[in-house]
């Protein structure tokens, strides 16, 4: 599967996206229903027949893949939250993980969503893979419902669990012993009660039965098989990453090569346990540390400014592999960014640093048209509020555009390394670099500014800014006094001549050698791709961090066949160290991409 580094995700909320199908607004209850969109916990109507009515514009907007909340069936009834009936319109009070829920649906006969093959998820897989588009699911396997009101729809108990409508078990009637019962969280700094209590009143399931873990990873191989291309992974911070680990295996092995990426809540890098997860549970991760550096930096103001950001990718060693962490501004769990305190000219500046740096930019819907309400600070649920435009010309929407278009075609954007040439808290600029591929970008939060950037890994020339035009000269590696006004973006960007074409990509990574800018590590093996042995021909790496090196292959004549291959480091002066290991050996599949990470030993 191609990854995702090339791609910007579009972030939806199903129900306050796009109604596409009045006909299944009430649901079973209609009490959970506000066609006013006045109350704010009940459904509003949006579908995915709403979502396949905008394709178009999100493929227009450039965004390639589409991460949707739950599809799952939700319970039916309203859950007592501070005396008002919330309804599960956001898909995380899951009931059936076999069934669409029919609020989602486009006819009656889509609720079971796998006894056929015309059902509304096949037209939105369809249409989107015809668009080469991708589709991320959101799934939920720490916790099913919370107890609902019975005097608005609901069964009195809650966690009723059913397999394509028939009933399993339940947290009042557990006879399968699928929950735990060990009641809310109290310490929120015992690992063990984060993992195995329950989290705002959720029945939390007990991944310790061997039923439960086989019913879920059931159930989400069949979405995968109905042509789900990722995964989503809600409350990861929830169980126990042995569980994630299984589950990541199982998945990757009915789906080699599927991007998967967990929400660790507020992790990063300055959250060791989450460091570990992202580099031990075999998913990638949101990354709320960048997330918090740029709303302090953008939207709150934040005497540090930029200095925040920067401190963050300077720690992405702490990751093996910082392209799967997803960035993003803001999303359904917390304020918007606007409502954080940005205006829209700071969403645009955000906006251009998360598609230019590491990892994989998730948009989160209504950003490219500025949408926010602000009640209540823009928490939850005003954070969550109906697609109202769908405007085209907005400079937002402009520069997602214009900028998805550089990620798509610059590899020193999805994979290359972050190299700073400028920090201050008002003034910002890196480069990114792969091989002989650059991009630059630069922010001005403060006073309009004039800086000389140096070092620029740039040929001599003349380049237009990719969001205004405006022309600028690199001399020697060197840009001087390039104007940055008051709250702009500024991005240039240069890729080498295209690399001849071949059905097989081989990805090699290292991590856990301690190397710098200006070594060089090869790979070396049995193949005419990796040289047969001689070092001089072998494969070089690209420096990414201090503890990544990368390089993409295209393979021809060894592709479908068995090679053996080993690390090797080439130190100026210090002689060549070879990995104190015998050679790996790996059969290679006949076309595709394929990824091959490993730990120096």
């Amino acid at each position: 599967m191609r990854p995702f580094n090339d791609s910007v995700m579009y972030f939806a909320v199903v129900d306050r996206f796009q109604n596409g199908n009045p006909n299944n607004d009430r649901g079973r209850n209609p009490d959970s229903y506000d066609a006013g969109r006045k109350d704010w916990f009940k459904y509003w109507g949006g579908d995915l027949n709403g979502v396949i009515e905008k394709l178009d514009y999100i493929k227009e907007l450039g965004c390639s893949s589409i991460w949707l909340t739950p599809l799952f069936d939700q319970i039916d009834g309203l859950v007592d939250v501070e005396g008002r009936g919330m309804a599960g319109y956001h898909g995380y009070w899951a009931k059936d993980f076999k069934r669409l829920d029919e609020h989602l649906a486009g006819s009656p006969e889509d609720v079971r969503v796998f006894s056929s093959h015309r059902t509304v998820v096949d037209r939105l897989v369809e249409d989107m893979h015809s668009r080469d588009m991708r589709l991320v699911l959101d799934i939920v396997c720490n916790h099913s419902s919370p107890a609902q009101r019975p005097d608005m729809g609901g069964c009195p108990g809650k966690g009723e669990i059913y397999d394509d409508g028939v009933l399993l078990t339940s947290y009042d009637d557990d006879k399968l012993g699928w929950y735990h019962r060990n009641g809310c969280v109290r310490d929120w700094n015992n690992a063990g009660q984060v993992q195995a209590s329950e989290l705002c009143g959720l029945a939390d399931f007990n991944e310790g039965r061997i039923g439960y873990r086989n019913y879920i990873k059931d159930a989400m191989r069949l979405w995968l098989d109905k042509g789900v291309d990722a995964f989503r992974v809600d409350t990861v911070k929830h169980m126990p990453i042995w569980f994630w680990q299984e589950f990541v295996s199982d998945m990757t092995f009915h789906r080699p090569g599927m991007f998967i990426f967990g929400e660790w809540f507020q992790g990063g890098c300055y959250d060791a346990a989450s460091v570990h997860f992202a580099n031990r549970s075999g998913m990638g991760m949101l990354d709320f540390a960048l997330q918090r550096a740029l709303e302090d930096c953008l939207a709150r103001g934040n005497g540090q400014g930029f200095e925040l950001v920067e401190n963050v990718f300077k720690k992405d060693a702490l990751f093996d592999d910082c392209r799967h962490l997803v960035t993003f501004l803001d999303n359904h769990d917390m304020p918007r960014f606007m409502s954080a305190g940005a205006t829209e000219r700071r969403v645009d500046m955000a906006l251009a640093l998360i598609l230019t740096c590491r990892g994989v930019p998730c948009l989160y819907y209504g950003t490219e048209q500025y949408l926010h309400n602000d009640t209540n600070g823009g928490n939850d649920p005003y954070n969550r509020p109906m697609m109202e435009r769908w405007d085209m010309d907005t400079p937002a929407f402009k520069i997602v555009k214009r900028l998805a278009r550089v990620r798509r075609e610059n590899r020193a954007v999805q994979i290359g390394s972050h190299r700073q040439k400028y920090v201050s808290a008002d003034v910002y600029a890196y480069t990114r670099v792969y091989r002989g591929s650059c991009c630059l970008a630069a922010f001005n939060r403060g006073a309009d500014a004039a800086v000389t950037l140096e070092g620029i890994e740039l040929p001599d020339g003349i380049y237009k800014d990719v969001l205004s035009d405006r022309a600028v000269t690199v001399r020697g590696g060197r840009i001087d006094n390039l104007q940055l006004p008051r709250d702009s973006a500024f991005v240039i960007s240069y890729c080498e001549p295209p690399r001849a074409k071949a059905a097989l990509e081989l990805a090699f990574i290292l991590n856990g050698f301690s190397t710098q800018l200006g070594q060089r590590v090869k790979v070396i093996g049995n193949c005419p791709e990796l040289g047969n042995w001689d070092l001089e021909k072998g494969f070089q790496l690209e420096y990414i961090n201090s503890n990544m090196w990368l390089g993409t292959l295209p393979v021809t004549g060894s592709a479908g066949k068995a090679i053996a291959y080993k690390f090797v480091v080439e130190r100026e002066g210090d002689g060549v160290l070879y990995e104190d290991r015998p050679a790996h050996i790996r059969h290679l599949p006949a076309e595709g991409v394929l990824e091959l990470q490993h730990r120096w030993i």
